[in-house]
């Protein structure tokens, strides 16, 4: 008589968040906000836009990757994956918003301050700025994004592949480490700013 076949029972579902229509009118109204102050007189707001979005961003993405990021890692999957399942969609939207309101506020800020009409040595400040706010758009929507949506996915399956998921996520956390390191030089270039070139 042949033993039973083992049954291998699916991952029970998990509470899943989904990209809620208020996470779009939030996103759509912080990017009319920034036009409303690129377009706008007063240079204070459009500092304020610019220097708001940098702190969130900045402070979101450290607080992701050296906090949460360990933490996650340490938890049991099924925890691991609820956790990620409420988290990546409010940060589907929040991340990019903030990273595109940072990036281009500071372009038509530089702009108006006169940064782009420095000589050098000090334009070399300018350029390092642009560099890494390049860069980290970049990885951020063509790398950090994409990877987030796809780890999501897949732990949203009723058999999620967890070496998949574990190759996805030691790219990304590579990935976060540098963008940490990045938003920190781009703080001690905007402190110089901020202190006269």
């Amino acid at each position: 008589m042949s033993q039973p076949e083992a049954v291998v029972a699916p991952v029970p579902p998990v509470a899943v968040a989904s990209v809620r229509p208020a996470y779009v009118v939030a996103a759509v109204a912080a990017l009319l906000v920034m036009s409303g102050a690129i377009v706008g007189e007063s240079i204070w707001f459009l500092t304020f836009i610019h220097v708001m979005a940098g702190i969130l961003w900045t402070g979101i993405d450290l607080f992701m990757g050296f906090v949460v990021g360990p933490v996650l890692r340490r938890l049991p999957f099924e925890t691991r994956r609820a956790v990620i399942g409420m988290l990546v969609p409010r940060t589907l939207l929040l991340m990019p918003t903030l990273a595109i309101i940072t990036g281009t506020s500071g372009w038509f800020l530089a702009r108006r301050l006169g940064y782009f009409d420095l000589g050098y040595p000090e334009f070399y400040w300018v350029m390092a700025a642009l560099i890494i706010v390049t860069i980290l758009a970049i990885q951020g929507l063509g790398y950090l994004l994409p990877t987030n949506y796809r780890v999501y996915r897949e732990m949203q399956a009723p058999r999620p592949d967890g070496e998949k998921i574990g190759r996805w996520m030691r790219g990304y956390v590579r990935v976060v480490a540098f963008q940490g390191l990045m938003q920190i030089v781009m703080v001690v270039i905007m402190a110089r700013f901020g202190s006269g070139l």
